[in-house]
């Protein structure tokens, strides 16, 4: 019964299978191009557990208004370029984070790239940091 039913209506059992496909994907890693989403709270946790490193790619005039502490700063314009100095980092979880996420979500891609696979995305970027009132640094 059922292979008749899949040989006669193949096309309604072949975008069953794509439906299934879809949601069995991983929701975060849809959003940030393989990269895991983070909300704020979420990062210290992280950052203290897992010693994770925060690279703000905002560019320097912005990370100097307020960055999130112990962060690096590495402007997107850069960041193909600083690979090397990121090396090091490889082995950790890297927080990405820029004033708004969208940024954030393109360097994912550079970071792939560059065989770096643990890699979170500041969800909403610092704007979003800042909504939950958390605390910036100036330099």
């Amino acid at each position: 019964m059922y292979v008749e039913f899949m040989t006669e209506y193949w096309y309604l059992f072949a975008m069953l299978m794509v439906i299934v496909f879809l949601l069995s994907m991983d929701p975060a890693q849809r959003g940030a191009g393989g990269s895991k989403m983070l909300n704020p709270s979420q990062l210290p946790q992280l950052q203290a557990r897992e010693h994770a490193v925060i690279i703000d790619i905002n560019d320097k005039t912005r990370f100097k208004e307020g960055h999130i502490s112990q962060s690096i700063n590495i402007p997107f314009s850069a960041l193909g370029d600083s690979i090397g100095k990121l090396r090091k980092y490889q082995g950790k979880p890297v927080i990405l984070a820029c004033e708004n996420g969208a940024n954030s979500r393109k360097a994912v891609h550079i970071l792939k790239k560059n065989d770096f696979s643990d890699i979170y995305v500041l969800s909403g970027g610092l704007a979003s940091w800042k909504k939950e009132n958390l605390p910036l640094e100036k330099s």
